[in-house]
């Protein structure tokens, strides 16, 4: 009876326990839900009953435990050290939201076996604990803020299968440890800062594009050579060593007899060789701060015009009084922050001007480059309406969407702080110096562009089909090329701040037809502008090639839009009229071009209801020429920037 009695006791014991773990979990879910859902996303069900339970959204239990716990793309904001006590998680997916600070606790979590905070804002080193993870399977905390050495725990995570680590801000040599990991059959460490030779097994194993993006690596073909440092040259100002190199001293005597020897005809050439040198010297000096002065007049002219400008975003009215509303910088993420008055004190290069805005290239004083839009026109609206709206487009992210990084709000002014993309934009590439020494835009970096632009534009309507909010504004001026080609579209949602006439209006030959009676931004309008984007890129004619000013020109095609003039041409069997002239000396890319030309048709049908929706654009793309184009957009890999934009200088847009 007595062992009874125990065993009683033991079970309620260990029933107790568990209840009170249960509940642990679920207040540690409620504090992290406390402190990161600052959107409410998870309010609807997170508020009743136990966790596991109630079947929380997000959340998986296994023996009363938290196991599961997968919240991605929900846009939540913080900490995440309250994790720490969820010692029997198995499975944790928070990537692509806005997670910000250390990675420390989740190293309490030693059940862990899939680890996914990829696209965040995780700063700081990756810790050095994270060898106590001895159970991880796929680590996934790419596209973060983490810094500093790939730590020596990773030699003690054998089971790994996947490591991915890129598009942070790690440094120092790609350690021999990852050669240790048995299991480990996916390596990405590109994007990084890291330096030093790439052990040869791993280059070989996982190949080149795991370590791009990292300008200190070297090691086997395609990456640079390693090679020895140099030893360090001898200062040439040092009188070497060597006796036979001293200067030979010379006798005064010689000296006394040299010039007694001397002709009259002798001094008199070296009198008048002298007057000329030194003319020619006072002319050179002259000439040089000419220029000089003139290359200062014109920048402080430049200053003087940029100063001007920015005066209204520093918060200063026109009368020198301070302006009430003035704010500061919001950042979207932690990474190179700085404060406006650096921003003011930026060298700054205007880039274009156009419908939406002014942009401008700005050099900080630390050597970063930004690109800033001032907004103009914009609705007057609330700081909060307006701080909603950026916020909504801040926390979009995709590698073919320009990322806003932040924002100025002001009562008079309003600024927008974009990555910098070196590359121009897709109508600069097309359009730009059409005449001798041009270097024509290739079909195969074409065809990646528009696919790139075609994928980032299917992102925001799919990111935002149930609001039916638009780009409203897609033209070839806002598709831009990065550091490596790859096609970002800009200006993503700016449009919608304009009034709806004014921003129909300024699309121009990309407006849709139904756009002339009804002034409203729909996706389907974005799909007709793409085809019209298309269309250009095929036939290389800007839609406002001919306008309707040039009627009485000899040409008889000047009052057509660009989707008319092509359907005439086509219908008249003259199909090949209607390529442009740079990519007929390509071979073997008819079939493609053609069947571009009717992606591009199928787009700006007139008929609002037969248009095809962006994701079905993205797929007829794909299968033109899908094993020549930039991978999926969840691979890293990037295509190789073309020999035309290599050598493209950058251009200001169209439309800023």
């Amino acid at each position: 009876m007595a062992f009874s009695r125990i065993r009683a006791i033991t079970l309620f014991f260990l029933f107790s326990l568990s209840a009170a773990q249960f509940n642990n979990d679920t207040d540690t879910l409620i504090r992290f839900r406390s402190q990161t859902d600052t959107h409410a996303s998870l309010l609807a069900n997170w508020t009743s009953g136990d966790a596991c339970t109630s079947a929380w959204n997000g959340i998986k239990c296994i023996n009363g435990r938290v196991a599961f716990l997968v919240l991605p793309s929900l846009d939540l904001r913080g900490s995440i050290d309250s994790l720490a006590k969820l010692d029997q998680l198995r499975v944790l997916d928070l990537h692509n939201n806005r997670l910000y600070g250390s990675v420390l606790a989740i190293t309490n979590c030693s059940n862990l076996k899939h680890l996914y905070l990829s696209r965040n804002d995780f700063s700081g080193d990756i810790p050095s604990e994270i060898g106590s993870l001895n159970r991880l399977l796929r680590l996934d905390i790419s596209d973060n803020n983490l810094k500093g050495p790939i730590p020596d725990g990773f030699s003690k995570l054998t089971r790994l299968i996947t490591v991915r680590l890129q598009k942070n801000i790690l440094s120092g040599p790609v350690l021999d440890l990852f050669s240790a990991l048995p299991q480990l059959k996916e390596l990405n460490l590109s994007n990084n800062q890291l330096y030093g030779q790439v052990p040869e097994d791993l280059q070989k194993k996982f190949g080149e594009r795991s370590f791009d993006g990292n300008a200190g690596l070297c090691g086997s073909t395609p990456l640079p050579v390693c090679s020895s440092m140099s030893p360090p040259v001898p200062d040439q100002s040092v009188v070497p060593s060597n006796p036979s190199s001293l200067p030979t001293k010379t006798d005064d005597r010689e000296k006394g007899e040299s010039r007694k020897g001397m002709s009259t005809a002798a001094i008199v050439g070296i009198v008048v060789g002298n007057a000329v040198v030194l003319l020619v010297i006072t002319s050179c000096v002259a000439a040089y701060f000419c220029r000089r002065y003139t290359r200062e007049m014109r920048e402080k002219r430049r200053e003087r015009n940029f100063s001007s400008e920015k005066k209204v975003y520093a918060g200063v009215n026109g009368n020198g009084e301070s302006d009430p509303d003035r704010s500061k910088l919001v950042f979207f993420d932690r990474r190179k922050q700085f404060e406006l008055e650096d921003l003011l004190r930026a060298s700054a290069e205007m880039l274009g001007k156009g419908g939406l805005g002014t942009v401008y290239k700005a050099e900080l004083e630390n050597g970063s480059i930004i690109a800033v839009k001032r907004l103009k026109d914009a609705n007057p609206c609330s700081r909060k309406e307006f701080e909603q709206y950026m916020d909504m487009i801040g926390k979009l992210r995709h590698p073919n969407i320009v990322r806003l990084r932040a924002y100025y709000y002001a009562k008079e002014e309003k600024l927008l702080v974009f990555d910098y993309l070196p590359n121009g934009s897709l109508f600069s590439l097309l359009h730009g110096n059409r005449g001798p020494g041009r270097i024509p835009l290739d079909w195969t970096t074409r065809i990646s562009i528009v696919l790139g632009a075609a994928r980032g534009l299917a992102k925001i309507h799919q990111e935002f089909n149930a609001l039916k909010i638009p780009h409203g504004n897609v033209r070839s001026s806002n598709v831009l090329l990065d550091k490596n080609g790859v096609a970002c579209v800009s200006d993503f949602g700016l449009a919608l701040l304009l009034n709806p006439v004014h921003a129909t209006a300024r699309l121009g030959g990309y407006r849709a037809p139904e756009q002339a009676k009804i002034k409203k931004l729909s996706p389907q309008a974005d799909v007709y502008s793409f085809g019209v984007l298309i269309l250009e890129v095929v036939t290389g004619r800007a839609p406002l090639q001919y306008p309707s000013s040039a009627r009485n020109t000899e040409r008889q095609d000047v009052d057509v839009d660009l989707p008319r003039w092509v359907r005439s041409v086509v219908k008249e069997e003259w199909t090949a009229e209607v390529f442009d002239p740079e990519l007929l000396r390509y071979k073997n890319i008819e079939e493609e071009l053609v069947a571009m030309l009717h992606v591009g048709l199928a787009c700006v049908v007139e008929q609002v209801d037969n248009r095809p929706k962006m994701s079905e654009v993205v797929k007829m793309i794909e299968d033109i020429r899908v094993e020549k184009s930039p991978l999926g957009e969840d691979d890293e890999s990037r295509p190789s920037v073309s020999p035309s934009l290599t050598t493209t200088a950058t251009t200001a847009t169209e439309d800023a």
